[in-house]
C-alpha cells in the first residue's frame, strides 16, 4: 500500500512540475475548495482540530493568492480586496467554528475558480 501512496506523490508531484502558471493557479482554486469542505465536515463530526487544520490550509492558499497579485494591472486591487475579505472572513469561521460562514467562502471560491477555468478556456480558445 505504500508503494501506492508513494506512487501517487510521485505523479502529483510531477503534476505540479510541469504545470503551467494557469494550470498551477487552478490546482490550488481546488485545494482551497477541498480543504474548506474538509473544514465544513470536520466541524459537523465535531472535530475541531482538523477544522482549524484545513481552514488555515485555506488561508494559505489565499495569502499566496495575495503574495502573487500584479499591480501594474488595475483588476489585482479588485481582487486583493476579495482576498482580504475571505481570508477574514477564514478567520472568523476558524474563531467561531461556524460551518456558515465556511459555505459562504466556499461559494466564493467556487465561483472564483469556475471563473478562471473560464479564463483559461477563452485563452486557448484566442491563442
Amino acid at each position: 500500500m505504500a508503494y501506492n501512496n508513494q506512487g501517487y506523490a510521485q505523479y502529483a508531484n510531477s503534476k505540479i512540475a510541469t504545470a503551467s502558471p494557469a494550470e498551477l493557479t487552478l490546482m490550488l482554486y481546488e485545494g482551497a475548495i477541498k480543504f474548506c469542505n474538509i473544514a465544513i465536515l470536520a466541524i459537523e463530526q465535531n472535530d475541531l482540530m482538523k477544522a482549524h487544520t484545513n481552514i488555515i490550509k485555506v488561508e494559505r492558499i489565499i495569502e499566496e493568492f495575495q503574495a502573487t497579485l500584479n499591480f501594474k494591472y488595475p483588476v489585482a486591487k479588485d481582487f486583493d480586496e476579495v482576498y482580504k475579505y475571505i481570508y477574514a472572513r477564514l478567520i472568523d469561521a476558524n474563531m467561531t467554528k461556524d460551518k456558515e460562514i465556511l459555505e459562504e467562502v466556499l461559494k466564493h471560491l467556487r465561483t472564483m475558480r469556475d471563473t478562471w477555468k473560464e479564463v483559461m478556456r477563452l485563452a486557448k480558445t484566442n491563442a
